[in-house]
């Protein structure tokens, strides 16, 4: 079993975004959990894949040839699928794998997230989607999807199924609970069942 990993190609100012990354990558290894994320070795993606890798996990990085010159490829992952666009990418990263957790970022984290979230909207998939909520960092864009569905653009059942986790732990502990307080959360359990 695999999970998407959205984050950013810099590291932010925040040493906790490392942290974070650092947490998830090693503790997805651990549990023998896959991650497909962005393919550079830099940033909180960097951080992610080294470790995963230094935790002996599975890690598969996709990389827009384009941003080759910009988010340098990773040089020890299990595989680096070499794709033309940004579509190209998020698509792959999405067929690749059975959830998505989401770490801190800029537009391009924000770009992956709101095409998977739009993607399960329409019922491209069903994959579940989690917001790793570190130090309170999507509270703003969680409140933008609350006004969303006050003003009637979103259901209040999609925003439901978005789980928001207030880091790693958190995240993990999501991943392996039995009476999940939300739809999403079984899916999760799932992926751990079967892994």
């Amino acid at each position: 079993m695999r999970v998407a990993v959205y984050c950013g190609a810099n590291a932010g100012a925040s040493p906790r975004f490392a942290e974070v990354a650092r947490e998830l990558g090693a503790g997805l290894a651990r549990k023998g959990i896959g991650i497909v994320y962005g393919g550079a070795s830099r940033g909180l993606m960097g951080v992610l894949a080294d470790a995963a890798i230094a935790a002996g996990g599975d890690v598969i990085g996709v990389l827009p040839r384009s941003l080759g010159h910009r988010e340098i490829a990773h040089p020890h992952l299990t595989e680096l699928h070499i794709v033309d666009t940004m579509h190209e990418r998020k698509a792959r990263m999405l067929d690749l794998a059975d959830g998505i957790a989401v770490l801190p970022g800029g537009i391009g984290t924000l770009d992956e997230f709101s095409e998977a979230f739009t993607w399960a909207q329409i019922g491209i998939h069903t994959k579940p989607i989690a917001l790793i909520d570190v130090d309170g960092f999507y509270q703003p864009l969680i409140a933008h999807l609350r006004n969303c569905v006050d003003a009637g653009f979103l259901s209040n059942e999609r925003l439901e199924s978005l789980a928001v986790c207030a880091s790693a732990e958190a995240f993990f502990t999501t991943l392996t609970t039995d009476a999940p307080a939300r739809e999403v959360l079984p899916r999760y359990a799932a992926l751990t069942a079967k892994s």
